[in-house]
């Protein structure tokens, strides 16, 4: 994983490793920003494997999540066969070529090469029933189309699922996994975590940034930054040109990381100074 830029701790590293050993799904949970939708996409670049995102909002359905059928292309073929004087012509309705596949079919389906990465990001947000479908999925890997039968994958695909909890997952499904809890990473890991992906920046300034995002954490905000924001935060400072991190700067800057009215106020309110010296020390 470091390989691929992703600096895991020995627990994290640990639990994928199983994860991979035991063909189990690898259910990641932990504040947004904290690094668990990249978990899946340092695996596929590792791997080779393609990055299948299947993304969870309130109301998603098996129609979005598994297949669909193409009823404009249905429709004309049925045209064109009556035309032709075909007698039937909607038993070729249901046909592979007419079928529309949704990410966990695509997974399920995969051919021959390196297993795809399936990403089923923000669980949390799903609906219960869905919440339940999935765990029959998981389960068996198996998945059917009633015009067409089941599909069962050859090869289970690696599976990751992500919540940044929301709401609370029934256990059932969190049981069917190996779980991780990801936390905002130590000052020094973070700080090579952004020396790797915001090279722009240099050492002491994304030292800078590093501890003034600490003391961001500390103050209680509503949506604390996470280390994508503390990424973002050292390239956009990097871009101005800037090599200290003072109260000017991050009073410019605080909308790359800071992303609430109530939580910039109450930075401000802080005070910006007191953060540019704690950073400085």
């Amino acid at each position: 994983m470091r390989d691929h830029d992703y600096l895991p701790d020995a627990a994290l590293a640990t639990v994928v490793f199983l994860a991979l050993r035991l063909d189990r799904p690898l259910f990641l949970e932990g504040e947004a920003g904290v690094g668990k939708t990249e978990v899946a996409k340092v695996l596929a670049r590792w791997t080779g494997g393609e990055l299948i995102r299947l993304q969870c909002h309130e109301g998603i359905d098996a129609a979005q999540a598994v297949y669909e059928w193409d009823y404009a292309r249905q429709l004309l073929h049925l045209r064109t066969l009556e035309a032709a004087g075909r007698v039937g012509a909607e038993v070729d309705l249901y046909d592979e070529r007419f079928l529309v596949r949704r990410p966990l079919l695509r997974a399920l389906a995969a051919g021959p090469g390196p297993r795809p990465v399936l990403l089923i990001d923000e669980i949390d947000r799903a609906d219960d029933e869905f919440e339940a479908f999935l765990l029959e999925i998981l389960s068996d890997w198996t998945v059917t189309v009633p015009e067409l039968g089941p599909v069962r994958a050859v090869v289970p695909p690696i599976a990751v699922l992500t919540s940044n909890r929301t709401r609370d997952v029934h256990d059932a499904l969190k049981r069917r996994c190996l779980y991780h809890w990801i936390d905002h990473p130590e000052p020094e890991r973070e700080l090579d975590i952004v020396r790797r992906r915001a090279p722009e920046a240099d050492r002491d300034l994304a030292r800078q940034i590093v501890a003034a995002v600490g003391q961001l954490r500390g103050l209680e905000l509503y949506k604390p930054p996470g280390v994508a924001e503390t990424i973002a935060w050292a390239e956009a400072v990097a871009a101005l040109g800037v090599r200290t991190l003072g109260a000017e700067t991050i009073d410019a800057t605080l909308g790359v990381v800071v992303k609430y009215r109530e939580d910039q106020e109450r930075v401000r309110a802080h005070g910006t100074q007191a953060i540019a010296e704690g950073a400085a020390r």
